[in-house]
């Protein structure tokens, strides 16, 4: 026999309340550097890959998905924890990024974003010449 908990209910009540104003939910994400790329992992379960958008505004990401639900006409919920909802993330993407060369791929309900740093942000050797190289300069009596 199931136990009555008003909490859970109340609880409920409030967040389905409070969804109508929260606006754009976040997506739960990983960033890491791999070498001279950046990369980054959103989880967007439910997802269709066609509501995913992406945007590169300036040094700005826009990350953009919707959770849409099917409508089943004339079923009776017993339980219905699934929501629709709007995905919002952005991320400034500071300097020394490729933004031409981004690119993503979405598989198992897992966005993954490469960001490539461009080839002047990439770390370098300078050259150093020696002294013999370098002209001399005398004085003269």
């Amino acid at each position: 026999m199931a136990t009555y908990d008003p909490f859970r209910d109340l609880d409920r009540l409030a967040s389905s309340l409070f969804d109508v104003y929260r606006g754009p939910r976040r997506m739960p994400m990983d960033l890491y550097r791999d070498g001279d790329t950046y990369v980054l992992t959103a989880d967007l379960p439910g997802i269709d890959p066609g509501s995913v958008d992406i945007d590169v505004d300036g040094q700005l990401l826009t990350i953009r998905a919707e959770r849409s639900l099917p409508e089943h006409e004339g079923v009776k919920w017993i339980t219905r924890e699934r929501e629709a909802a709007s995905f919002l993330r952005q991320l400034n993407l500071g300097q020394g990024i490729d933004t031409e060369r981004i690119s993503a791929t979405y598989s198992n309900g897992v966005l993954s974003i490469t960001i490539p740093m461009s080839e002047q942000a990439k770390p370098r050797k300078i050259q150093v010449e020696t002294a013999q190289d370098a002209p001399m300069i005398g004085t003269s009596a």
